[in-house]
């Protein structure tokens, strides 16, 4: 009998077939490989970035190294990590060195890590810290230039994914503290589109009209869950910063934990630890306003009765010291009124009789003769002083008259309506007085004004005729005379 069938049932059924290549099980392949790994690359040296860092609470070290292209999960066992010469940190570039194993029960594989030394800071990590050194050096990060989150808002921006949690918790979290409108911007939060989408919302927001039909959000919350540093690498990103720091709307960050951070959190004008977190910086508590308002108003109702009480008390001291009737109030200063109005004719007598007597020791020293003497010493005052001036104005009378009269004459001897003998005056039909040659016209009829009377003229218009020849000129001129010549010295004269 051969041993590739063996024969079971009846005898008369034929054997079955055994198999050549019978199947394994999960289990058998996943440890299969463990092993293959394990014998394979027992001993490896690994340089790479750190992320996703778990702290386990039995003490081991969950956490992913990557590099630009790929990554491998990697495990620190509690009693490897006192040794390890560094602390694993996200971000930081180390050189780890264990055995590559596999974990059947995820069927992926995993390098169990013995040892760790610092390589540099991470390529992204270093990327992002110029990127923020030189943010910061423009001004982005200024304290001052950052827009106050408004107290009481009525419409609350929300850019998320629609489908996450997050939106849940803002949700929810705004519903317990100031119901308000709240408007959903989905965009993804994961991924190379995120970070455009995030800051078309962030510019959408902002161009809402303010009495649109979609009402303008008073602030804009950008928001996320946590994760790794890949998984919030797009809220590092340069254009989204810019935008975020440019928007004209308030803009609240919530992107991951309170141990996350990221570029937009530095631009924003408020950093929020969790997306709760920003629902509760963004909004008030109603119920505490409410509360607070209600505060005030018995405050303000025990303030009002405390003074009215107070009125009420210094009325009532105040009317005791009054008198019962309104007539005992009057009687004393009508006593006082009575008894004024009594003396008041006797005093006016007195007042009278009072001046009278002043009157007269004043009258007996005003008499005529005082009165007299007064004028006299004006009077001889008026007569020196005029003693005194009268013969400088006299001389000066003189010399004005002399003055006045030399005037008159030469008055009347330029008076135009007299002319002097020899000299005529030119006047027009109207009697107006022509005075230069610029004022007769060619045939105009003038009238010439004598001393002795006056003749009709006509102008002719011609050229002025050069002046005569003096008499004179007509003259013979006279024949010089030779003159005589000088006596010779010594010679006398013989006549």
């Amino acid at each position: 009998m051969s041993d590739d069938y063996v024969f079971e049932g009846p005898a008369d059924e034929p054997p079955a077939p055994r198999d050549n290549n019978p199947p394994l099980s999960i289990s058998e392949l996943s440890f299969a490989l463990k092993r293959t790994l394990e014998d394979r690359f027992g001993h490896v040296r690994l340089r790479g970035e750190i992320s996703k860092v778990n702290h386990h609470a039995s003490g081991h070290v969950y956490l992913t190294l990557k590099d630009d292209k790929s990554a491998i999960d990697g495990v620190v066992w509690k009693g490897v990590v006192r040794g390890l010469g560094v602390r694993p940190e996200t971000g930081l570039e180390v050189i780890v060195t264990g055995k590559i194993t596999s974990y059947p029960a995820r069927s992926s594989y995993q390098i169990v890590i013995e040892s760790m030394e610092a390589a540099g800071a991470g390529a992204l990590l270093a990327q992002l810290e110029r990127l923020k050194t030189r943010l910061a050096g423009e001004g982005l990060f200024d304290s001052a230039r950052k827009k106050p989150v408004p107290a009481f808002p009525s419409v609350i921006g929300v850019i998320t994914s629609p489908t996450g949690a997050v939106i849940r918790d803002i949700l929810h979290r705004l519903a317990e503290r100031w119901p308000c409108r709240v408007i959903v911007w989905p965009v993804v939060v994961q991924g190379d589109a995120a970070a455009g989408q995030v800051a078309n919302a962030v510019r959408g927001f902002e161009s809402l009209p303010v009495d649109g039909p979609v009402p303008r959000p008073d602030v804009i919350i950008v928001a996320r869950g946590g994760g790794s540093v890949e998984d919030l690498w797009a809220f590092n990103d340069e254009a989204l910063a810019r935008t975020v720091a440019a928007a004209g709307l308030p803009v609240i960050s919530a992107v991951g934990h309170e141990t996350d951070t990221t570029l937009i959190d530095f631009v924003s004008d408020r950093r929020a630890p969790t997306p709760t977190g920003a629902a509760e910086i963004a909004t008030p508590v109603l119920a505490d306003l409410q509360y607070a308002v209600a505060d005030f108003e018995r405050r303000l109702v025990r303030a009002g009765g405390r003074l009215l009480e107070d009125r009420r008390t210094r009325l009532r001291a105040a009317a005791r010291g009054l008198p019962a009737r309104p007539e005992d109030l009057l009687a004393l200063p009508s006593q006082r009124l009575d008894l004024a109005g009594s003396k008041l004719g006797s005093a006016l007598h007195r007042n009278v009789a009072v001046h009278e007597r002043q009157y007269a020791g004043v009258s007996a020293r005003l008499s005529d003769g005082l009165l007299n003497r007064a004028i006299e010493r004006r009077q001889d005052r008026i007569t020196a002083v005029s003693e005194r001036f009268t013969p400088a104005i006299r001389r000066r009378l003189e010399r004005d008259q002399t003055r006045l009269a030399a005037l008159s004459r030469a008055l009347t001897s330029l008076d135009p309506k007299r002319p002097k003998p020899g000299f005529a005056r030119v006047e027009d039909e109207d009697g107006v007085m022509i005075a230069a040659a610029a004022g007769l016209q060619a045939g105009q009829a003038v009238r010439l004004v004598f001393a002795d009377g006056s003749k009709g003229a006509r102008i002719d218009g011609g050229e002025d005729a050069p002046p005569p020849a003096p008499a004179a000129a007509h003259r013979p001129r006279a024949t010089p005379q030779p003159r005589p010549k000088p006596a010779a010295p010594g010679q006398g004269d013989l006549f």
